[in-house]
């Protein structure tokens, strides 16, 4: 969360406008390093052959490799598109060039992207839908249990659905 918080206070001093994308199926896109097996799902038993294992190729949800290799992949695929990775956190992504700089952080299957020009916001997008199924959400307005309201000079963080959540939990939504 620091680094998030980070952006968006550099978005928020440079007049940057934040952005959101999610990947579809994240987890399905890590291709995998080791040999992993896995019994034959119960609905695709080989009567012929109940006893064999299925080896994976890619990842599934709830191996334990999975989010390494969602996170290599993509990561492999930025920085050979120009991105450097941070070295004081793995999620950031930096792109430098003489008239830009292009902002990108990952948490799982969200990103959040930001860059000094909105225009060329659209085709960032456009470039990662081509390797990755993502749904463009548009500009940030929620984030990891945070809502974001952007204006032109000013960005709101707000955890008042968190709160909300709380109070109704222990019953004390009168106060």
């Amino acid at each position: 969360m620091t680094i998030v918080r980070a952006i968006i206070a550099m978005a928020t001093v440079k007049g940057w406008s934040l952005h959101e994308m999610d990947v579809k199926n994240v987890f399905l896109h890590g291709d995998l390093q080791e040999e992993v097996y896995m019994e034959q799902p119960p609905s695709y038993v080989d009567q012929t052959h109940p006893n064999l294992v299925c080896r994976l190729k890619k990842t599934l949800y709830g191996l334990k490799q999975t989010p390494r290799a969602w996170s290599d992949k993509i990561g492999q695929y930025l920085v050979i598109s120009g991105f450097q990775t941070s070295n004081a956190d793995f999620s950031l992504y930096v792109k430098k060039t003489n008239h830009e700089i292009v902002v990108i952080v990952i948490y799982v299957d969200d990103l959040i992207i930001t860059r000094d020009s909105d225009a060329d916001i659209f085709d960032l997008k456009k470039f990662l839908k081509q390797k990755f199924e993502m749904k463009d959400l548009g500009e940030l307005h929620y984030f990891f249990g945070i809502e974001v309201i952007q204006s032109s000079k000013k960005i709101w963080l707000l955890q008042r659905q968190y709160a909300l959540n709380k109070l109704s939990k222990y019953g004390m939504m009168g106060c």
